[in-house]
């Protein structure tokens, strides 16, 4: 079961992956009356929300990140932080660069 591995491999895809289904659960919150092409419009228009749903979806890689805390996978842990660390710089260059 991919519970039970402890490597930062697995840990650096699942912290990249987790945020993409954060993105989708908040595109079926907020956005649902929307299509996912016009969805994707909207963000590339207005930076300022891009930033902003990019940190909402890092919560994804919190509860994934506790989930491997709590089981004592530390490498698995240490590669989910190291995910959010690069999509959290990448937010912060969308808010200061566009």
């Amino acid at each position: 079961m991919i519970f039970k591995r402890d490597q930062l491999t697995l840990g650096l895809i699942l912290g990249f992956i987790a945020p993409v289904f954060g993105l989708f659960g908040y595109y079926l919150l907020k956005f649902r009356l929307f299509t996912l092409k016009e969805f994707f419009q909207v963000l590339g228009m207005q930076p300022s929300l891009l930033t902003g749903i990019i940190s909402l979806a890092l919560i994804a890689n919190a509860v994934v990140f506790t989930l491997y805390i709590n089981a004592h996978k530390d490498k698995t842990a240490k590669g989910i932080f190291i995910a959010t660390c690069m999509y959290a710089l990448a937010a912060l260059f969308v808010k200061w660069a566009l």
